[in-house]
């Protein structure tokens, strides 16, 4: 069985970081698993972990009053869920759900964050990288939004 470091290098997330960096980061992490159905994070709450895909397939929702859920994004193998752990106020925007069976790699956040302070390298890398994933999920939600309201009309 890979350890916690061995599934982090693998992760795209990380790809390209030092081996001291991820070695820190694995520091604060674990192996943990979703049954289908289960919730990972939900929108509100304190966001004090982070998750790394291993196996698995989890959607990022936001609730909607009187309606179902509005599945914004999927996630597969090798993405990260959340970014929130390192932002004040420190809360997650959305609810993460296991659409099956999911193996992960759980991230300590108040954890990274401690060594953040104390590392300021290792916090420059989180921090450029975790900005770099903002980025990509606002593109990827922006793409959803376009799918799900069609063409707007231009003036």
């Amino acid at each position: 069985m890979s350890s916690v470091r061995d599934f982090l290098a693998q992760s795209h997330v990380f790809e390209g970081m030092p081996d001291d960096v991820i070695d820190k980061v694995a520091g604060c992490g674990r192996l943990d698993h979703f049954d289908e159905g289960m919730t990972l994070i939900h929108m509100g709450e304190p966001a004090d972990v982070f998750h790394v895909i291993r196996h698995g397939r989890v959607s990022l929702q936001i609730a909607t009053p009187g309606r179902e859920p509005l599945v914004v994004a999927t996630r597969t193998e090798g993405d990260a869920i959340g970014w929130s752990w390192l932002f004040k106020p420190y809360r997650w925007h959305f609810d993460a759900m296991a659409i099956e069976p999911t193996r992960v790699i759980s991230l300590d956040g108040e954890c990274l964050r401690g060594k953040c302070e104390t590392d300021h390298e290792l916090g420059y890398h989180l921090m450029s990288r975790f900005a770099a994933v903002a980025i990509r999920d606002l593109e990827l939600t922006q793409l959803q939004l376009l799918d799900v309201y069609g063409h707007v009309a231009t003036r």
